[in-house]
């Protein structure tokens, strides 16, 4: 196990109602903020109209940002940062899922930074100061509610990336799980799928003597995918939800890493599906990460056989590792197809010609900035071609 530092202080609001809390919460922060949040569906579900009512009891005056998109764009940043310098806001609150709190933690980041936003996220430029924010979550998946990391896109030159600060992490998060029965069902399974990528990121390492994190990570996934299926029949079992729920948030708050090396080559990979096609998070993972297993795997073979057997299940001879580990990839696969999630480029419609622009553009060779993705097995863009590749058949 490797020597960590860990310091998580998001405040958990967890169960039925827990949204009516919010205007009290916000007020121990700021009197004025910023109220950002998507297209409309928290208006269409009423959460809109009681996030007001309890704000407007607690006295905190808003000014109010919508329109975040799946792939949160940084031209809502730039907005975001202007009228916080214009308005002197110090706090904002986020009402959505992660794409919402994303963009509120870049906008976050800019107010007070003499650097363009955009230049912050391809430089790394580290961050030590940012405005505070609280979040109400509708839509468990991303994590973004109690982690460090923000993600956002620019659509002039079609690049999605990733950051990541201390001072990111919200001070309180709402969890009612009930907020999650008005979501589209497609929801659901982008969501356990992204959810079960973070783990997989973690899970999957060269480190060893990790006990502990290795059975807290195979009991959130198998948390994830029991649930999940439920959901799908059951779309509305408040217990079921609060399982995925919690599991969302435990996955990305940064405890199932600690002391382990972690991968986060297929997030790279899937960010330039994100980033051409727009295809949503989850669905790009549920193709990617299979193909990425079997390419990898064979790198470090009793993990891979681990994964098989204390997650998915697979039985079989222990003389027979690769027979293992690879049935343990087509036991995901056929989770996520039971899911109606995709595993082909055909599926989400990636053209093949696209894919070695795409690799190039994964590890930043396209321009001029070459660098090898991952952990467990350094990936060069000949690497990830052949991931590409995979996701073809």
């Amino acid at each position: 196990m490797n020597n960590f530092d860990y310091k998580n202080e998001t405040h958990i609001i967890f169960g039925r109602g827990t949204q009516s809390r919010v205007g009290e919460l916000t007020k121990e922060q700021a009197d004025k903020v910023l109220l950002h949040y998507g297209t409309g569906s928290i208006k269409r579900s009423g959460l809109y109209d009681e996030v007001i009512a309890s704000l407007n009891e607690a006295g905190v005056e808003f000014v109010e940002l919508s329109g975040v998109l799946p792939n949160p764009r940084v031209s809502l940043v730039r907005k975001g940062i202007e009228i916080c310098r214009r308005e002197n806001i110090r706090f904002i609150l986020a009402v959505g899922g992660g794409s919402v709190i994303d963009s509120a933690k870049a906008i976050a980041m800019g107010v007070d930074s003499e650097d363009d936003i955009w230049d912050i996220f391809l430089q790394g430029k580290p961050t030590l100061e940012a405005l505070k924010l609280g979040t109400i979550l509708t839509l468990p998946a991303t994590g973004s509610e109690s982690s460090v990391n923000t993600v956002i896109s620019n659509d002039e030159d079609e690049r999605k990336v990733g950051y990541g600060a201390p001072p990111l992490r919200p001070v309180f998060s709402i969890l009612n799980p009930e907020l999650f029965f008005t979501l589209p069902k497609e929801q659901l399974t982008y969501g356990a799928s992204d959810m079960m990528s973070h783990i997989f990121e973690r899970y999957f390492t060269n480190t060893v003597n990790t006990d502990l994190t290795d059975a807290l990570c195979e009991g959130a996934l198998r948390t994830i995918m029991k649930n999940a299926l439920i959901l799908r029949d059951d779309f509305n079992n408040y217990d079921a939800w609060a399982e995925i729920g919690f599991s969302g948030y435990v996955a990305h708050k940064g405890l199932l890493g600690l002391g382990r090396d972690e991968d986060w080559a297929c997030h790279a990979i899937e960010h330039e599906l994100s980033a051409i096609y727009d295809v949503p998070h989850g669905a790009g993972l549920s193709v990617v990460t299979p193909s990425w297993m079997k390419y990898v795997m064979k790198e470090n073979l009793p993990i891979f056989v681990q994964f098989a057997v204390k997650v998915m299940g697979v039985d079989g001879s222990f003389r027979e590792q690769e027979k293992i580990a690879l049935e343990g990839i087509r036991k995901l696969e056929e989770f996520y197809k039971a899911m109606g999630l995709p595993t082909t480029f055909k599926e989400l419609g990636i053209e093949e010609d696209k894919i070695e622009l795409m690799a190039k553009k994964a590890t930043r060779i396209a321009f001029g900035q070459e660098r090898q993705l991952g952990k467990l097995k350094k990936l060069s863009w000949q690497d990830v071609l052949k991931i590409y590749e995979g996701c073809c058949k």
